[in-house]
């Protein structure tokens, strides 16, 4: 009985060990996979028959090679492997798998498809996932450094390869620098040190781990640039030094969750072992941690920690339970001939197994609960990307339903300019129509690039001659460009050209290109259009003009996603060259461009010849159709339309009592409002920040109305200037701007504006508010000047303007006993000239200098006859009159009575 007992004991034993897994580790020193080897041993907890073999090999690959052929020798079930490098490891691990052992590798992959599972992180959504965090929270114009792990490693290329692909499309972020951090935080401090002046230009640095962004964390604070410049990690790892207590004291702004995947590799090799279904590619969910959720995290991780300290303590009780198991087994074999004690030890083997039981039943429930956690981040982000494509939906289907009306209104437009008798030759009518045509332009091109960048577009070629095809286009533009004094030639060396092409999309590059050309040409410029063969089987389209040009910066950006440069003289919408770059794409061509400032721009299209480029599904079964070019040149020629001149005053037209200062780069809104204002003011036009400064200080108009977007010198920044100059500082000052957020307009407030009008905007309103500022400002000067005590107490708007009248009331009060004072020593105590002085004051107070001075020496000489006993002379000497017969004439003609006469009254 002992005997059999015994044995049964051993098979017991044996079947503990049920499986042998080993982990071949790259390198375990860091915290992020120490948390690894933390989760896999959690959940190892949960299969106490496992036997797990680890291995570490500290980053060497040669060791790690030697580490997975000795676990192989143990005879595990199982392989599990972290690549130091990915050739290297390649062969060892493909003669694992070769051997039927399987294999799950986990965070890097081999050189080789030969594995039964991959365990980790998309590390190229890692990178684009931090781009747009970045997009997201940038505002202005950022400077980014970006420090990458170990050169040649898989993750540090894919991180790099997701950020540049995420931040290509804001025009706003610039990569200045990468450096190589080898994943070690003092690495990278040396390596930030050796650009510390490109850090110093920074306000984003992207760290691909937690310890490089710690690192550069620490040569900020040396540098003093904390404050100003943004960190971002990844990992975001638990516990002391990681990435969430990094986030939460703010040495981080925020870092990618890069979960470590250990509990999965043991999940996922276990349905291996067991023969269950299994996922082949197990793609780890991430997110961005910052000041928002942090806090959350930060209590999450705690309750694992806290669940993994219960789980812990159970497995403590486990092993203490196993103990007793094992003696009372120990016991029942020995006092197998007692029936009482077999039935005792029976009852306590039977109990223990139940609380095994509803320990691990408390386990799976607290790993569940985790695991409904994760899905439900991981839903929210899916409903986020749903909401995302709704609005772009919505986008594209309004922008369908903006086609409608604005073909109504080009129909009526067209019928109205064929009608005989029109008011002022049809010029509304054709300002209608030209923008009209403008915005149809802009609700295709959006259209159009929703198509290819979003569902795809396949191309529908089709063999056609070039040249005729291209001749066509240029003829529908030689009508605009005689108006605008623009020669525009075609050259071509070959009559004819066959080359495979959609002519349905093809036709939007070159039209666009054209309309380019001639808009930013100068007066009598040129555009040529040059077709030849290269002799390396691609066509080439090249059209060049002599207009503005571009500099470097410009034409680096200038096919990217609604750029526009800082100097187009005209409206855009900065999608034109970026549509046509993809149309060219779908045609396996290239564009591009050569261009120099004041020297005009050349644009070059290749295609390549034949169809051997292009797919079954590519090539039309019929030719292509060109009868819609005439509707197309319509919608791109309308911006090349003459601008109307506003009716300017006759000669002897009585001059207007206030003049007004007009900015806008817009020259049909400009020569609009130029004329509807005409009516009531003298009217000054400008259509670029420097300007409208100049001709502010030169004219002193009354007021201002300036658009907020204008080129070389913005409307808020033109506001500034303006209040920050005594000389223009009491000028109201509007700004028109299409920019309506409460944000928007709080910064314009902010400017230092006095009024700030969303376009599009009732031209009564904008009336009514002109004449209401001017009226405001004609009843500060009555009030100032109603009392010689004014200027003290009265609240003027501006600090300069305050300044200049108690600077000025000083100097005249200081010197009215003195009758050589002059106007030219205000001018020298203020330092202005005499002009400047003038027009200062009379906009201010509404009297010239001389009359100032003149009123206020008559306000001191009434006080001083009323309440002082001074004889006349003495009086006519204290307010600067050399003679007391001038005095008294000056003073009968202002109060009616000689000075004596008006002593007796007060006196009486």
């Amino acid at each position: 009985m002992l005997i059999v007992f015994f044995i049964s004991g051993c098979k017991q034993d044996s079947k503990k060990a049920k499986f042998t897994i080993g982990f071949s580790q790259c390198v375990g020193s860091d915290l992020w996979r120490r948390t690894m080897l933390e989760e896999m041993k959690m959940e190892l907890s949960l299969h106490p028959g496992a036997n797990f073999l680890y291995e570490d090999a500290n980053g060497n690959s040669a060791r790690q090679i030697q580490q997975v052929r000795r676990l192989l020798d143990k005879g595990i079930d199982l392989l599990i492997i972290s690549p130091n490098e990915a050739r290297p490891l390649t062969p060892v691990v493909e003669q694992v798998y070769n051997q039927g052992i399987p294999v799950i590798v986990i965070d890097r992959k081999t050189a080789s498809s030969l594995y039964t599972s991959y365990v980790g992180a998309d590390n190229y959504q890692l990178g684009k996932m931090a781009g747009q965090y970045i997009s997201s929270e940038a505002r202005d114009r950022v400077n980014l450094v970006e420090i990458m792990g170990l050169p040649g490693s898989s993750p540090a290329i894919e991180r790099d390869r997701g950020l540049n692909e995420a931040i290509k499309a804001n025009k706003n972020i610039h990569l200045k620098a990468k450096v190589y951090g080898n994943w070690l935080k003092d690495h990278a401090e040396k390596q930030l040190w050796q650009i510390k002046e490109q850090v110093k230009d920074a306000n984003y640095i992207f760290a691909q781990n937690d310890v490089m962004a710690a690192g550069a964390r620490a040569v900020l604070n040396k540098l003093n640039l904390s404050a100003s410049v943004k960190v971002i990690g990844v990992d975001a790892l638990p516990g002391t030094g990681g990435g969430l207590e990094m986030v939460a004291d703010k040495t981080l702004n925020a870092s990618l969750l890069y979960p470590t995947g250990g509990k999965e590799a043991i999940v996922t090799a276990f349905h291996i072992l067991n023969k269950e279904p299994f996922s082949r590619e197990n793609n780890m969910q991430s997110l961005v941690i910052d000041s928002t959720n942090v806090q959350l995290m930060k209590l999450q991780w705690n309750k694992v920690n806290s669940q993994r300290k219960d789980i812990e303590q159970q497995q403590s009780l486990l092993e203490e339970q196993r103990a007793i198991y094992n003696s009372q087994q120990i016991v029942l074999n020995i006092l197998v001939i007692t029936l009482v004690l077999t039935i005792v030890l029976g009852g306590l083997a039977s109990f223990s197994l139940m609380e095994n039981r509803k320990i691990n039943k408390s386990l799976e429930a607290k790993n569940m609960e985790i695991l409904a956690q994760r899905n439900q981040l991981v839903e929210m982000s899916e409903k986020a990307e749903a909401a995302t494509e709704a609005k772009l939906n919505f986008f594209t289907n309004i922008s369908h339903e903006f086609r409608t009306p604005l073909t109504l209104m080009l129909s009526i437009a067209d019928d109205l300019l064929k009608q005989e008798r029109i008011p002022d030759g049809g010029k509304n009518i054709h300002i209608i129509r030209k923008n009209a045509f403008r915005l149809l332009k802009l609700v295709n091109q959006l259209l159009d690039y929703r198509k290819i960048e979003y569902d795809k577009q396949k191309i529908r070629a089709s063999e056609n001659d070039l040249v005729s095809y291209v001749r066509e286009i240029v003829d529908s533009f030689r009508h605009h460009a005689q108006k605008l004094d623009v020669q525009l030639n075609l050259l071509s060396q070959d009559r004819e050209v066959k080359v495979w092409f959609d002519t349905q999309m093809l036709d939007k590059v070159f039209f666009n290109l054209i309309s380019n050309s001639i808009k930013f040409s100068r007066d009598k410029g040129h555009v040529y259009v040059r077709i030849w063969q290269n002799g390396n089987g691609y066509v080439c389209v090249e059209v060049e003009d002599n207009g503005i040009g571009m500099n470097p910066e410009e034409t680096a950006q200038i096919f990217n996603q609604f750029y526009q440069a800082d100097h187009t003289p005209t409206v855009g919408s900065g999608i034109g060259l970026s549509l046509s770059r993809e149309i060219i794409r779908l045609h396996q061509g290239i564009i591009e461009v050569k261009s120099e400032k004041w020297k005009g721009s050349v644009f070059t299209v290749h295609l390549p010849l034949g169809n051997g480029h292009l797919s079954p599904a590519e090539i039309a079964t019929t030719e292509g159709n060109t009868a819609d070019l005439d509707q197309q040149s319509k919608i791109y020629t309308a911006d090349l339309e003459p601008v109307f001149p506003a009716k300017k005053s006759e000669g002897l037209a009585s001059p207007k009592e206030f003049s007004i200062l007009l900015v806008e780069d817009n020259d049909d809104l400009l020569q609009y409002l130029e004329e509807k204002l005409g009516e009531y003011f003298e009217v000054y036009t400008a259509s670029n920040g420097p300007a409208a400064l100049n001709l502010a200080f030169q004219w002193i108009p009354d007021l201002i109305l300036s658009d907020v977007v204008i080129p070389n010198l913005s409307g808020k920044s033109l506001c500034e200037k303006l209040k920050s100059d005594f000389k223009t500082s009491h000028i109201p000052v509007i700004l028109l701007t299409a920019q309506n957020s409460i944000e928007q307009q709080i910064s314009g407030i902010n400017a230092m504006a006095d009024l700030y009008i969303t376009k599009p905007f009732n031209f009564d309103f904008l009336l009514a508010s002109i004449q209401n500022l001017i009226k405001n400002r004609l009843k500060l000067k009555e009030h100032f000047t109603s009392d010689i005590s004014g200027p003290e107490k009265l609240a003027l708007p501006k600090t300069l303007d305050r300044k200049f009248i108690n600077d000025f009331n000083g100097i005249v009060e200081q010197n009215l006993s003195n009758e050589k004072f002059s106007v030219d020593d205000i001018c020298r105590e203020i330092g202005v000239s005499r002009v400047q002085l003038y027009r200062k004051v009379k906009a201010l107070l509404g009297y010239s200098v001389s009359d100032y001075i003149l009123n206020r020496r008559m306000k001191k000489a009434e006080y001083l006859l009323a309440n002082e006993d001074y004889t006349i002379a003495e009086v006519t000497y204290l307010i600067g009159f050399a003679n007391p017969n001038y005095f008294s004439t000056a003073f009968k003609a202002r109060y009616g009575c000689s000075p004596s006469e008006f002593k007796k009254q007060r006196q009486h």
